[in-house]
């Protein structure tokens, strides 16, 4: 005999749950656990890129939270390490974010009264209330919330996240500043700038230079493109005392390490705070789940969606307790750590504690780091994140998904992030209901040549039984679709091609039925009657079959009324009332 050929070896299925107990909501001890020694240079790598980004973004979306920069910082530290230990994603980002800001300042800037700390107090007080809730909400397992969101519907929301994240860069990138009033405004006021000749050429000099080696380098998986890019572009700005041409720069850090503090303050409106505190933890989830489940199908590690709001909530309350401000995933430095290589949370450990170790000995090492490099790393990353490929898979299969998506993209664009979510969520539920709303129906005959029931839709030759109609609904039946159904039936009773003596109703895929469908059903076997037409019902699963006993459809004199099979019930029909089938008639296919 020929020696057996050597397996294949294969990818394992992914593991939803790996540990039982109290350790399943530990997953940064699985990692550790499970975790390989080559993976060490990559995540070191891309933790020392994520610090570039880290630092920046944090002071930036400190000051637009209304706390002093410093605490952008502090903010970044320990929530990164929180979710190291509770994150589920292993590449996820979290820290200070752009779509927070808001909801931030609306409530520190009326009540802080000015002063800063007063404004860094109540800004870690929402923050532990955004970490109760979403702890509470991941305890209480309402993760199946992200489950409304499709592939499609995602794709739009990333898409839109990404465009909106590049305009936003944009203008760093040519060395000048807009008002932000929403993308649409954005572009407008971008092409207004470049018209006037706002340009600062040295700015666009570095940032395109950082932007092309960075993508050049890409190339190299090997090597860390963009920290290597950026350390150039520092140095060339120290080195040609490019700050002084105009060129802007990170400039000098404040100095020290946040300590714990339970943040308490008297006098003032708590009923703002908790609800500003549950509105963030609302956006954040929203925000994370996405991102997360996006980055999940990218590596092929399954996130459990439940154990994300208790890495969320973990991470916001810890924050909150030394100093921070509320926080969420990051749409710009998560790509970043992936395009850097980053393989597990330990690239978030690295990039946290070298921010704890620039606050401590070196807190001006980056004071020369222009902000168009940055802005070109930004712009890298993103352009990772747009989804084009497989939208146009999703055109060519299932058109209306497609534009779906694009809906969801439009309304990230035009509406903003926040507003994006809503949309995206009622989107999906729209998604959902037409499928039951309007879903695919038919009337079964036999086809020559093919065993079973098949639908007329489909073969146009099937031939009917002669006083039996065979009708397939293929959704649950409830409150939105009941009165359609009715509709459909009673145009397949007129259309058919004798007197129909008796309705059978193929109702496997029928799952379920509500009480407005229940009644629909109890009128539509009453007319029927009043008209000598008998309805029965075949390839009723047990559930449902308990739903119709109890809303009164199915009396113990009427078990004759259901058959196991659509063929058991054409016999049914041929015993009682005579006639003749074709032969090796079955269940129907289609």
């Amino acid at each position: 005999m020929p020696p057996a050929p050597a397996s294949t070896p294969h990818k394992p299925l992914p593991r939803l749950s790996r540990q039982r107990g109290w350790l399943r909501w530990l997953p940064g001890l699985q990692t550790l656990r499970d975790y390989r020694l080559a993976w060490l240079p990559k995540d070191i790598a891309a933790g020392l890129v994520l610090t570039t980004m880290l630092v920046p973004v944090g002071i930036a979306y400190a000051e637009a939270s209304g706390v002093p920069g410093i605490y952008g910082l502090y903010a970044t530290i320990v929530p990164l390490l929180a979710y190291a230990l509770f994150g589920p994603s292993r590449i996820l980002v979290l820290g200070p974010d752009s779509a927070l800001a808001a909801l931030i300042l609306a409530v520190v800037l009326p009540l802080s009264g000015g002063d800063p700390m007063r404004a860094v107090t109540l800004a870690s007080m929402m923050a532990v209330v955004a970490g109760l809730t979403c702890l509470i909400a991941g305890l209480l397992r309402l993760g199946f919330i992200t489950e409304l969101l499709s592939k499609p519907i995602r794709y739009g929301y990333m898409n839109g996240i990404a465009l909106s994240v590049l305009i936003s860069q944009t203008p760093k990138l040519f060395g000048f500043s807009i008002d932000s009033q929403g993308s649409l405004s954005d572009i407008q006021a971008i092409v207004s700038a470049l018209s006037e000749g706002q340009v600062h050429l040295y700015s666009l000099l570095v940032g395109v230079g950082t932007l092309t080696l960075i993508l050049l380098l890409s190339r190299f998986r090997q090597l860390p493109g963009i920290l290597i890019a950026v350390t150039l572009a520092t140095l060339a700005v120290a080195l040609f005392d490019l700050d002084s041409q105009g060129v802007q720069v990170l400039g000098e850090l404040p100095q020290g390490l946040p300590s714990f503090t339970l943040p308490c303050l008297s006098g003032v409106d708590l009923a703002s705070v908790v609800l500003g505190g549950i509105a963030v933890a609302l956006v954040a989830f929203a925000d994370t789940s996405v991102l997360s489940r996006t980055y999940a199908a990218r590596t092929g590690h399954p996130v459990d969606p439940n154990q994300e709001l208790v890495a969320l909530g973990a991470a916001n309350l810890a924050g909150g307790l030394f100093q921070g401000f509320p926080i969420s995933s990051s749409a710009s430095r998560t790509p970043v750590a992936e395009a850097a290589g980053a393989k597990t949370q330990i690239a978030g450990v690295v990039g946290a504690l070298s921010v704890a170790l620039l606050l401590v000995v070196a807190p001006n090492l980056m004071q020369y780091l222009p902000t168009s490099a940055l802005a070109a790393v930004v712009i890298a990353a993103v352009i990772g994140l747009f989804v084009i490929t497989d939208l146009h898979r999703i055109f060519r299969v299932q058109q209306w998904e497609f534009w779906l998506s694009m809906a969801c993209f439009a309304g990230v664009v035009t509406f903003g992030v926040i507003p994006g979510i809503g949309i995206a969520v009622v989107l999906a539920v729209i998604e959902f209901l037409w499928d039951g709303w309007r879903p695919y129906y038919t009337v079964l005959g036999q086809v020559e040549g093919i065993r079973g029931y098949h639908g007329i839709k489909r073969h146009p030759d099937a031939r009917q039984i002669p006083g039996l109609l065979l009708f397939r609904w293929d959704a649950p039946l409830f409150f939105a679709n009941a009165e359609l159904f009715q509709q459909c039936l009673l145009q397949a009773l007129e259309s058919a091609p004798a007197p129909v003596r008796r309705v059978v109703i193929a109702a496997e895929p029928v799952t379920s039925i509500d009480v407005t469908s229940a009644d629909m059903l109890g009128e539509l076997e009453r007319m029927l009657a009043e008209a000598g037409i008998e309805l029965h019902f075949a390839e009723v699963k047990g559930p449902l079959k308990d739903k119709l006993r109890r809303f009164g459809l199915l009396h113990d004199g009427q078990a004759r009324h259901l058959q196991p099979t659509v063929g058991a019930a054409v016999d049914a029909y041929l015993n009682d009332h005579g006639g003749e089938a074709m032969p090796g008639h079955a269940r129907h296919a289609d």
